[in-house]
């Protein structure tokens, strides 16, 4: 790992101390203000990739009000960003660090440490998972990200403090760490996260597969309404690096007018995929989280997420798996960040539940 850049603090902080020396104590709490700190992360996880993921990656981290003037240590929560969007839209305009300071404020959660990273490959997700073709993203976040946090920043370095929220893909992401990692992250809220099952339409039915048989450039995917989406899939569940340029075994293949599906390969991208063919092998990681919950939204446009997100909750229940599940009423990634989304109403006051912050209180 290697720290990249200077510390950057949005936040007009300096100017508030030098006003505060002229001023004298009556400025205090005014400089005793959140910060929100932009830093970057060369990754050596990712430094194999095949596809052009560059490994330096972009961290936002929140620091609440009041680090700088204690010895106090704070609970870490590790946010996913949905790789769709662009990775500074919510991180760096002030909407997050405003949200969290009202927050805290209010008491709806403690004062807590927020990181947020960039995880997404040139074709969007990395689906947090090590792949021989995009990285190795799930050593990233364990081995590299978490380790980093720890040494640079005042966290109370433990699973009990230390949780990880995610939406829509990165939701996902954040229920595949606390299956894979519950020894690193204690506590899982998912915001509408996709791939928790089979959905009403079978994988195979999305893709072109004459285009993905016969593609010479992943320029070509572009126009493809599913090929970006269903290759970021395959390139980190059935990666196959001796198939460029798309590096992928293909579930099916076209046969005149109809499509053959390659059992073998639909085998291994359902286990390696589907949170729902995991619940098994992880069942037990998953009871010993602190606190699981996930939510959705009724009226998704794809009723796939709908549909799967309801399956998967009945089988968390099968293994006798504690956590919570809503189906709001609603269309996903409206609202998530202001003050009535269920960023404030619900992940917030969700962690201040189950994240332990007694220790440092000490």
């Amino acid at each position: 790992m290697n720290f990249m850049g200077r510390r950057v603090r949005v936040s007009g902080r300096v100017f508030g101390f030098v006003l505060a020396m002229a001023l004298g104590p009556a400025m205090v709490m005014a400089v005793d203000s959140s910060q929100l700190v932009v830093r970057q992360l060369r990754g050596k996880s990712l430094s194999h990739s095949l596809t052009g993921t560059d490994p330096v990656r972009k961290l936002a981290v929140y620091l609440p009000a009041g680090y700088e003037g204690t010895a106090q240590r704070y609970p870490v929560i590790y946010y996913l960003p949905n790789p769709i969007g662009k990775f500074d839209e919510d991180f760096y305009r002030g909407q997050v660090r405003g949200l969290l300071d009202r927050a805290m404020a209010a008491g709806e959660i403690g004062k807590v440490i927020f990181v947020a990273v960039d995880m997404a490959t040139p074709l969007g997700c990395s689906w947090y998972v090590n792949s021989p073709v995009t990285g190795n993203w799930e050593d990233f976040m364990v081995r590299e990200l978490v380790p980093y946090v720890d040494a640079n920043f005042r966290t109370l370095a433990n699973r009990d403090s230390r949780g990880i929220a995610g939406d829509f893909m990165g939701g996902y992401g954040a229920i595949r760490f606390g299956m894979t990692h519950p020894e690193v992250f204690g506590t899982v809220y998912a915001l509408h996260p996709v791939g928790t099952g089979s959905g009403i339409y079978t994988m195979y039915s999305r893709p072109d597969w004459k285009l993905l048989a016969h593609i010479q450039s992943v320029d070509e995917l572009k126009d493809s309404p599913f090929g970006v989406i269903f290759t970021s899939i395959f390139q980190a569940t059935v990666p196959d690096v001796t198939r460029p340029p798309l590096f992928i075994d293909l579930q099916a293949q076209p046969v005149g007018d109809t499509v053959e599906i390659d059992s073998a390969v639909t085998e291994r991208l359902r286990d390696n995929f589907l949170l729902e063919t995991m619940i098994g092998k992880y069942a037990d990681n998953l009871k010993s989280l602190r606190g699981l919950r996930f939510d959705w939204a009724r009226n998704d446009g794809n009723h796939d997420h709908v549909y799967s997100n309801q399956a998967f909750t009945h089988k968390l229940n099968e293994f006798g798996i504690p956590h919570e599940a809503e189906e709001y009423n609603g269309v996903w990634g409206t609202g998530n960040w202001g003050t009535d989304g269920r960023v404030y109403t619900e992940l917030l006051p969700f962690f201040g539940r189950h994240l332990d912050f007694a220790a440092g209180m000490k």
